[in-house]
């Protein structure tokens, strides 16, 4: 926003000063003042139509034609030297905003307008020399400018393809650790279920079967035994039951939820920790609603904005809230309304002593919610 502005009062201040070098009366400007209205007419309307280059080019070749028709002197006039600086900016702007061909192009339109002018005015060919040699640096400065410009914005496009296949290969290899890891410790568990397991089952059985066969003085030592066994065998159930359970709670738990709807829904989220959200103490509820809030916020993604990405942030300040914020750039002005699922994500982060909040900028679209550490359910 600061560079456009800066480029208005370049433009602006140009323009201001070549119209007064004219030095004519108002009434006899009639026709430049139009065409400087005119000119930025089409300067504040082109930002509209960025995303159409065949628009963007027609507005500048317009622009290019409309400053040599303003500018174009009379025939007892002078040549007016900001005539140089007005195609100057506009084949700098061209130059930026469009492709190489087609700002080449502009360039070439503008340089051969101020050759004519030169030549119609019978300017001393010193001048004529200097003004022909200064285009024709300006062009080749741009067009290495435009040369560099387009390779660094494909080595960024290269880079960030590469972070993100980087990205998807550390996700994909931490979930593949995190499957062998439940894989052993199921094999661990079926190993003690069936070996220590049944063991112990079997002592259980005969040592019933021998409390029968004992004195009655030697019963209550079998008893204990058994009873010893009965605990042995409670706990050996209790450990493979943990040695079961497939949930991971906090943060790591979310994010490994959050990883497989991005594969399944193809998008592409950029993840910041922050503040201790990592050793955050959440229970399970807490971790599924948190989930599904991001969730219902990545729907909206995918209902309301043709760019298929978003950033998401978690934080833990202080250890007493948990906080998450979903961003994605929209494209469109149109005003947001909220459906039954934030609404319902809210009802929820409410009951965990929390909030959901949204709001939407003219270039982003936001999903902040909060919840309470410890704030209902067990810990």
């Amino acid at each position: 926003m600061f560079s456009y502005w800066l480029w208005l009062l370049l433009n602006l201040s140009i323009w201001l000063l070549g119209l007064h070098f004219f030095n004519e009366e108002i009434l006899g400007m009639t026709g430049r003042l139009f065409g400087t209205a005119l000119y930025f007419v089409l300067f504040f309307i082109l930002p509209l139509f960025l995303a159409k280059p065949k628009i963007v080019s027609t507005l500048f070749f317009t622009q290019a034609i409309i400053a040599m028709f303003t500018f174009f002197p009379d025939m007892d006039g002078n040549f007016n030297p900001y005539f140089i600086l007005v195609l100057s900016l506009l084949i700098g702007e061209g130059f930026y905003r469009l492709r190489f061909v087609l700002s080449l192009l502009l360039g070439v339109i503008c340089t051969a307008g101020l050759s004519f002018t030169t030549f119609h005015m019978g300017l001393a060919p010193s001048m004529q020399a200097f003004i022909v040699i200064y285009m024709f640096i300006l062009l080749i400065a741009m067009t290495f400018y435009k040369k560099i410009t387009d390779h660094n914005q494909d080595l960024e496009a290269r880079y960030e393809a590469l972070l993100s296949e980087y990205r998807n290969v550390k996700r994909r290899v931490f979930s593949e650790e995190e499957e062998t890891r439940q894989e052993e410790r199921m094999l661990i568990a079926h190993e003690i279920h069936d070996s220590v397991g049944h063991k112990l089952s079997a002592l259980i059985i005969q040592l019933e079967a021998f409390r029968l066969k004992v004195f009655e003085q030697d019963q209550e030592q079998v008893r204990f035994l058994k009873e010893l066994a009965s605990e042995s065998l409670e706990e050996t159930r209790r450990a493979v039951k943990s040695l079961k359970v497939n949930e991971t709670g906090g943060l790591p738990g979310v994010l490994r939820l959050i990883r497989k709807l991005e594969m399944e829904s193809l998008l592409r989220i950029h993840f910041s920790v922050k503040h201790g959200a990592f050793s955050a103490h959440l229970t399970g509820e807490q971790s599924f609603v948190i989930y599904r809030s991001v969730q219902e916020a990545l729907t909206n993604v995918m209902k309301h904005s043709s760019a298929r990405e978003a950033e998401i942030s978690f934080e833990a300040p202080g250890g007493g809230i948990f906080r998450f914020e979903v961003n994605n750039p929209v494209t469109d002005d149109s005003k947001f309304t909220e459906g039954f699922g934030l609404t319902e994500m809210r009802n929820r982060l409410q009951k965990l002593g929390g909030n959901l909040d949204t709001y939407k900028t003219g270039e982003m679209f936001t999903v902040q919610g909060y919840l309470k550490i410890g704030y209902g359910g067990l810990e």
